[in-house]
């Protein structure tokens, strides 16, 4: 740090340091003053979410006496993820309020706000955030703690020279992180594009049978949790782990022996996710339990990487979610999914070539999740380096 910044607690920085109002559902209406919930309140960025806006009417802001959010106030979460995010408040024509866990900061004319948001991305900061948080089940922290937080504030010319220059660097990262994700999704969309091809374009003398016909199917129970009679299992993970590492049989339904080559899958999913008819290959011998949202398929009329590849995520599986409150896939649904079902011989030559390009699709994966990772990392590093001091200049 260099000798002209000075060393303040953040409720000294601001003109204004104050939690927001308790607003009560009976209190809110459909529309009126705009009420910022800590959910609207990114790392750093301020997540809109208007679909999803609640508001007050102005006579309960007169009742409860609300203090108004002005644009350019800073917010900040007292509630994870992270705990002690904070975001600048735009200009959205709107009149707002903000909850109580949520702490209102209007700094005086020494403290440039987004010169603080970028303060608030830090490893310093946050590593102080921390030693503050309490609460063994929902952590937070209080507002009188969060206002003893001291932060080291350079000259007003020396904040612009900061925040210019992690403007600069963070549009640029953005970019990339954006291309990264980009190639990423291509990627991904490359190999299932391969993976359909084979199933979109049989080859003579395939047979086609209902999974019915040609698999075992069976699901989870439903269930809170299992402990044998000696304590010794436990439930983590939908999977049972045993103390003394024993293998032990199924019992009432609950507890299932699978074998290496079964094929588990996802029976239930939320709109747009990603879970649906998502399976996952038993790959040895194991003791699981299984909830009623998941089922087990086996066969002895397939090689097992081919019925794998030809389960997951298929499109029969699919074409029942309608993009509307929970999917949950029916008995009749799934054994009446097509299957196809040609000589095995034929099936691990598929299989072995779809291994092949799924191997080389994850190698390039890895090359654009390394770049992201990099990219997140380079972030820490110049902010590390800018709220100590030391940011010179950039190159990327």
């Amino acid at each position: 740090m260099k000798s002209n910044w000075q060393i303040k607690k953040l409720e000294e920085a601001c003109e204004v340091f104050a939690d927001g109002d308790w607003i009560e559902k009976k209190d809110q209406s459909i529309s009126g003053i705009r009420l910022i919930q800590t959910g609207n309140i990114g790392n750093g960025y301020f997540f809109d979410r208007s679909e999803k806006a609640r508001y007050i009417s102005e006579g309960t802001f007169k009742r409860l006496r609300c203090t108004e959010v002005l644009p350019g106030d800073c917010l900040l979460s007292r509630l994870p993820d992270p705990v002690g995010r904070a975001s600048l408040i735009p200009d959205t024509s709107q009149k707002m309020i903000t909850a109580v866990d949520c702490t209102i900061m209007r700094f005086k004319k020494d403290t440039l706000p987004k010169w603080f948001i970028y303060f608030s991305l830090s490893p310093d900061y946050q590593k102080e955030i921390n030693k503050e948080v309490t609460g063994a089940t929902r952590q937070r922290i209080s507002r009188s703690n969060l206002g003893n937080i001291e932060i080291s504030v350079p000259p007003i010319p020396e904040q612009k020279r900061i925040v210019k220059i992690l403007d600069e660097v963070f549009e640029k990262t953005a970019k990339a992180k954006e291309n990264a994700e980009k190639n990423l999704q291509n990627s991904r969309e490359l190999f299932e594009s391969y993976l359909q091809n084979f199933f979109a374009n049989p080859g003579d003398g395939w047979g086609k049978k209902k999974l019915g016909e040609v698999c075992e199917y069976f699901n989870g129970k439903a269930h809170e949790q299992c402990i044998d009679e000696k304590g010794k299992y436990i439930v983590i993970n939908s999977k049972f782990i045993s103390s003394d590492g024993r293998i032990f049989k199924r019992t009432d339904n609950i507890l299932f022996l699978l074998s290496q080559g079964d094929i588990v899958m996802v029976l239930s999913d939320v709109p747009n996710g990603k879970a649906l008819a998502k399976c996952y290959l038993i790959e040895k011998d194991n003791t699981y339990s299984l909830n009623q949202r998941i089922c087990v398929i086996r066969s002895n009329k397939f090689y097992t990487k081919f019925l794998y590849y030809q389960l997951n995520r298929n499109k029969h599986f699919l074409s029942f979610d309608n993009g509307e409150n929970q999917t949950n896939l029916r008995l009749n649904q799934i054994l009446s999914c097509p299957l196809f079902v040609p000589p095995i011989s034929v099936q691990k030559k598929i299989a072995d070539k779809i291994d092949a390009f799924a191997d080389e699709t994850k190698k390039l994966e890895a090359v654009y999740q390394r770049k992201l990772t990099d990219l997140d990392e380079l972030k820490k590093s110049i902010l590390q380096k800018a709220f100590k001091g030391k940011l010179i200049g950039v190159q990327l």
